[in-house]
């Protein structure tokens, strides 16, 4: 490693700054370049003459291009985790100079954590279920202020616990030919983006269930979908965001990619944890949060759980059911002691731990 070129790059749009550490140097060679990629590839391959090159950029809009086209050449190129980067506690200065040239510094010394770097297919379909989620996000927030809008006038439901059920659409339809005026046609319009809304959802939940069915991924989905709690669509969004279960050597590593582990802040003898880090993976981690919450409930048996576990190789059955009721079990003891949050938070780390198990549990295959 001692004859190695390092180069940290500092990606944006319009340019790309380069911070080249040459061999037994302690003073970077700074370059500015257009955000041409081929200019890029140029400079790399100049720098190839004199020994090896490898390269390091932070994660961020700039996505992955920038890496395959390196890595296309043959050339060794990291994506960074922003989050991870170490910074000095005086340090208040930022540009693109000092950025690339802390990045070659401290990718030479080894402190800097690469993320997992997707294949372009597999970044297309995380795409697609994030937009998916996104739009489930706006159909909430609709809703929200429908209800909001109608509450503030004095109209509330009454003939129902549940809003935005059957008989509630009924009802809302209703007041919507005895409205007249400005009110009138807000409810109408927000009913009508409301209505565009699903109905985009529906159509897109199509294409990610054909890929669920794929041969790439229908033996992980369906031995998931074994779990309490997870059908196609959270199996899928899970295999997704995990891609290679075999780079976590243990549960824990998963449970802290997703930001499921407590904080620490212990010093001596004295040892205090506090609330999840929330760092890593914000959409698997609500996923199982979610499924978490059907765990509450007695782990009696389910005619539609046991139709999803039909075919299925006994070990994954095995370790749904040993999930199946140690969830519940854990529920219930923390529901007691603790609010309920913490204790679904709790039950959605250790569901976690089943999910790596699964995904262990089946022939390793070439994703």
């Amino acid at each position: 490693m001692s004859g190695d070129t390092f180069v940290g790059l500092d990606v944006h749009a319009e340019s790309i700054t380069a911070a080249i550490l040459r061999p037994g140097s302690e003073q970077p060679e700074v370059i500015k370049l257009s955000s041409d990629l081929m200019k890029v590839r140029r400079l790399f391959r100049q720098l190839a003459g004199h020994g090896p090159v490898r390269s390091c950029y932070e994660s961020s809009g700039a996505g992955f291009v920038l890496q395959r086209v390196l890595a296309g050449d043959g050339f060794s190129c990291e994506v960074i985790a922003p989050s991870l980067i170490p910074h000095k506690p005086g340090e208040h200065r930022k540009f693109d100079r000092l950025d690339a040239v802390n990045l070659a510094r401290l990718y030479r010394s080894g402190h800097l954590t690469a993320v997992h770097v997707p294949t372009e297919d597999l970044e297309a379909i995380r795409r697609l279920l994030r937009l998916r989620t996104t739009y489930h996000q706006y159909i909430t927030s609709t809703m929200h202020r429908i209800s909001g809008i109608l509450r503030n006038h004095g109209f509330v439901f009454k003939d129902g616990k549940s809003t935005w059920t059957k008989k509630h659409r009924m009802w809302l339809a209703r007041l919507r030919l005895t409205l007249q005026g400005p009110l009138s046609t807000a409810l109408a319009m927000e009913l009508q983006h409301l209505e565009y809304l699903e109905t985009e959802l529906q159509s897109m939940d199509t294409e990610p269930e054909r890929y669920a069915q794929s041969p790439l991924y229908r033996t992980r989905v369906e031995a998931l979908c074994c779990l309490r709690g997870v059908k196609i669509l959270t199996a899928l969004n899970i295999v997704c965001e995990v891609d290679d279960v075999y780079r976590f050597s243990s549960p824990r590593q998963l449970m802290a990619y997703f930001g499921l582990v407590p904080s620490e802040h212990s010093s001596g003898n004295k040892q205090h944890r506090g609330s999840i880090t929330k760092a890593g993976n914000i959409h698997v981690r609500r996923l199982l949060v979610e499924a978490a919450w059907n765990n509450r409930h007695s782990a009696g048996a389910a005619l539609i759980l046991n139709h999803r576990r039909q075919g299925q190789p006994p070990e994954i059955i095995a370790i749904a059911l040993k999930a199946q009721h140690r969830l519940t079990r854990k529920f219930l003891r923390l529901d007691q002691r603790k609010h309920r949050h913490v204790a679904i938070t709790a039950v959605a780390r250790e569901l976690c731990g089943f999910v790596w198990a699964i995904l262990m549990a089946l022939p390793q295959t070439h994703h």
